[in-house]
């Protein structure tokens, strides 16, 4: 778990530097609503993220690009995956209800494994590219 969060946060906050990334949902983030709450009750952030990229293109584009990060749907275990919540988790919610929640055409969620953290980020770099 520490290495899955760690990794975590160093991929957030790689993401949180590139252009095509609008909006980071990760509570290590010190830009996270939840930064100080999460600080002072819990010693870790988990290795979950969640990010809207700057259009439905490049998100779709990074899905069909990664090379190492699987796509698909879970909450992952030791290896690395990404899902799009919009088609795949929340595809029987009606697309308003979606939209109202945040879950969007930009969204993706990564769940990070245990892979090599420098390979993790070389492989969104090349997928957003």
């Amino acid at each position: 778990m520490d290495r899955h969060a760690a990794s975590a946060l160093r991929i957030a906050k790689w993401l949180s530097k590139q252009p095509a990334i609008r909006k980071i949902y990760y509570p290590g983030i010190a830009s996270s609503p939840r930064y100080e709450i999460n600080t002072k009750q819990a010693t870790g952030f988990g290795g979950m993220i969640s990010f809207e990229v700057d259009t439905e293109e490049t998100a779709v584009n990074l899905l069909q690009r990664v090379k190492l990060i699987l796509f698909a749907e879970s909450l992952g275990g030791t290896e690395s995956l990404i899902t799009y919540p919009l088609l795949q988790t929340h595809c029987d919610v009606p697309k308003e209800e979606c939209f109202a929640k945040g879950i969007n055409e930009k969204l993706l969620r990564l769940s990070v494994g245990l892979e090599n953290v420098n390979d993790l980020i070389a492989d969104l770099k090349q997928a957003l590219a």
